[in-house]
């Protein structure tokens, strides 16, 4: 009987001390860790082997965490991305997001939280039970049926592969916290949500007023499924509530 693959995680740092101590906490956690201290070693060893999820210091010397997380999601969108951040960065998690990061940690951080955000992500990516959110208090529907396709626009979202697909049958880059997004929309068809329960049901994590995460979520989504993503007719914003899926 073999045994089960260990969760493969690319560790990208400045700081030696930190990532060390990273490096030995995942290994001890079940996970194939790879760590490099800039983008460029980060670079050559993904051009070796790709990683489940990469762990990404958002400020380095030379090439940045920006940087690099806007190369990897053209390159690799496959691969999860979780963003390493102090509390003074507000503006670059914004940005980081919007290039299409899974989530982020702030520094100083608990390793048992940065654990528990890496696990909460790789569910995500890799579609396991536990990736579909739980139901919350407001009767918000809690699944589909399997072996379904949604239509959105003119694009089609297949629920078991966890794909988004264009009219052509061509494969559209979709990150997981964007497909999580997309599965909230399909369970609730033109039933208008507000911010709340989008972040709870498709979010995973905690967040404050100035947090335009969800926002900018959108915004990546309405430019892969809308005809015009200035004039959304599918992902619509309903003033003073939230957005609203229009199913035809």
């Amino acid at each position: 009987m073999s045994l089960p693959t260990p969760p493969s995680l690319l560790l990208v740092d400045d700081e030696a001390e930190l990532r060390e101590l990273l490096a030995e906490y995942f290994g001890r956690q079940g996970f194939a860790v790879r760590a490099a201290a800039d983008a460029a070693q980060a670079r050559a060893l993904l051009a070796e082997q790709r990683p489940e999820l990469a762990l990404l210091d958002l400020n380095m010397p030379g090439e940045n965490g920006l940087s690099l997380a806007r190369w990897l999601r053209e390159a690799h969108p496959q691969v999860a991305i979780l963003m390493l951040t102090t509390a003074s960065d507000a503006v670059d998690r914004v940005v980081g997001l919007e290039l299409g990061a899974d989530d982020y940690v702030a520094k100083p951080f608990d390793l048992r939280e940065l654990l528990a955000r890496v696990r909460a992500v790789l569910r995500r990516t890799q579609g396991g039970a536990a990736a579909e959110p739980a139901a919350a208090a407001t009767s918000i529907r809690p699944s589909l049926p399997p072996g379904r396709r949604i239509a959105f626009g003119l694009c089609a979202l297949d629920l078991d592969e966890r794909k988004l697909w264009d009219g052509g049958g061509q494969e559209i880059a979709i990150t997981a916290a964007e497909y999580d997004l997309l599965a909230l929309f399909a369970r609730n068809p033109n039933r208008p949500l507000n911010r709340d329960q989008i972040m709870e049901q498709a979010h995973n994590r905690g967040w404050d007023v100035f947090d335009r995460s969800i926002d900018l979520r959108i915004m990546r989504l309405r430019r892969k499924v809308e005809r015009n993503p200035d004039k959304p007719e599918v992902l619509k914003t309903i003033r003073n509530v939230g957005y609203v899926f229009v199913s035809a």
